[in-house]
């Protein structure tokens, strides 16, 4: 039997995907399994999130260097965690945590923590000579989600004059992840044709998408349907089309307003923002909205939720930050009907699980993410086969960081062969 013992961890600091300090991390086992894990950043972050440990040493990276988190690994979560079983997740998970000893891991930062508790399940899986997602899914795990591409960048993810953080292309008709694949990535090189056609910019945001300078917010959307058509698809049976407003960036200091300062809009209150949801959903098929409002704005959510959440998934992001204290008050006070889940807005794989658990135990949707400041590390499209959320937002089609995680799902789907599935419920 393999000797799945914890016997050596290390961490060092390496680059994102923007080219700033992350944490990776080496672990080996005593049966000689040798994994590594690296750790996503942020952008658009939350106010209650976990800590990414900094250096804020401005002689290096502009003080994003992450060498006290290497430190906090290389000694105190290695000394700790050094000849336990990578098989107990949960007990790992909450040694750290209480060896952290604050609410938000500030002491040793959730970037340390994340980076062994992710490459803990890696080698757990590994030792058993399970995929990860089996790993951590259990024998059924067979459900490959619908990939939510970005396509088209705003707000703090481009510079450009889009207010909404990102549109995305969602392949719901499709009959298989492969398919659905193929679907938004033609409809990704449709809308670059139709934008270079027009003298728009074709670079790409911080998650591959266009970041075009355009009139408006919907011009954003009008361009998108029709990359879709010219894609030779259909809008709103083929393709759905998915929003994150990213809200709390453009919030104004007056409590439930807006501020559309990138597109010149002007200033909206919440009631104005439901409005203009209202109109597009009438409109455009439009299949979620994640924050629409902003993380302070609980009684707004709520409204908007009550007005749109019988015709499109309503997600909360900033607001839940993937814990569940966050989201048990969201369940009792009706603010979404479903969250965004991110690994590295909790810290532990563990406390990510008890998230997506409370989600599902409630009837609400949870859709599995990324973040703006990603690595070649595919555990998260593992971890969202193993969920079985049947969503992820994971970038575009450009970007091998964003890449990599399609291209897992596709080995996923071809060792399922005929037992996986791919639907939107």
């Amino acid at each position: 039997m393999a000797n799945t013992t914890i016997k050596s961890v290390k961490a060092l600091e390496i680059l994102d995907s923007r080219g700033n300090p992350t944490v990776r991390v080496l672990l080996t086992l005593e049966d000689g399994t040798k994994v590594s894990a690296s750790v996503p950043s942020g952008a658009s972050t939350g106010e209650y999130e976990a800590v990414e440990l900094r250096d804020d040493d401005p002689e290096r990276y502009n003080g994003k260097g992450v060498r006290k988190a290497v430190f906090n690994v290389n000694n105190h979560l290695a000394s700790l965690v050094v000849g336990m079983d990578a098989t107990d997740q949960a007990k790992i998970d909450r040694a750290m945590i209480a060896l952290d000893g604050t609410e938000n891991k500030s002491n040793l930062g959730a970037n340390a923590i994340l980076g062994v508790s992710m490459a803990v399940a890696k080698a757990a899986a590994a030792s058993s000579g399970l995929e990860l997602y089996q790993y951590l899914g259990g024998a059924d795990a067979r459900r490959i989600p619908v990939p939510c591409m970005n396509i088209l960048n705003g707000g703090e993810h481009a510079d450009n004059s889009v207010d909404f953080q990102e549109f995305m292309a969602v392949p719901v008709g499709a009959p298989t992840f492969s398919e659905g694949l193929r679907y938004v990535a033609e409809t990704f090189h449709a809308l670059k044709k139709i934008l270079a056609s027009r003298g728009l910019a074709t670079s790409v945001g911080d998650e591959g998408g266009f970041a075009p300078d355009l009139k408006s917010n919907e011009e954003a959307m009008e361009l998108i349907i029709e990359a879709i058509e010219t894609a030779g698809f259909e809008p709103g049976k083929d393709i759905m089309i998915g929003i994150d407003s990213a809200a709390t960036s453009f919030c104004s200091e007056k409590k439930g307003h807006y501020n559309l300062k990138w597109s010149g809009a002007g200033e909206k209150s919440s009631d104005e923002m439901i409005a203009l949801a209202k109109e597009w959903v009438e409109k455009y098929p439009i299949i979620f909205w994640e924050d629409p409002l902003a993380e302070e704005d609980w009684e707004g959510f709520a409204k908007f939720t009550a007005e749109l959440g019988d015709k499109i998934e309503v997600i909360g992001d900033d607001i839940f930050v993937t814990n569940t204290k966050f989201i048990s008050r969201g369940i009792k006070e009706h603010t979404a009907n479903a969250s965004l889940i991110k690994l590295n807005q909790i810290g532990t794989v563990t406390e990510t699980v008890d998230a997506v658990r409370m989600c599902r135990d409630n009837g609400w949707r949870y859709l599995l993410s990324h973040r703006s400041g990603e690595t070649a590390d595919t555990f998260l499209a593992d971890f969202a086969v193993a969920m079985d959320g049947g969503h992820l937002k994971t970038g575009s089609a450009s970007r091998s960081e964003r890449l990599a995680k399609y291209n897992r799902l596709l080995e996923i789907e071809m060792m399922l062969e005929d037992t996986a599935t791919y639907n939107w419920k």
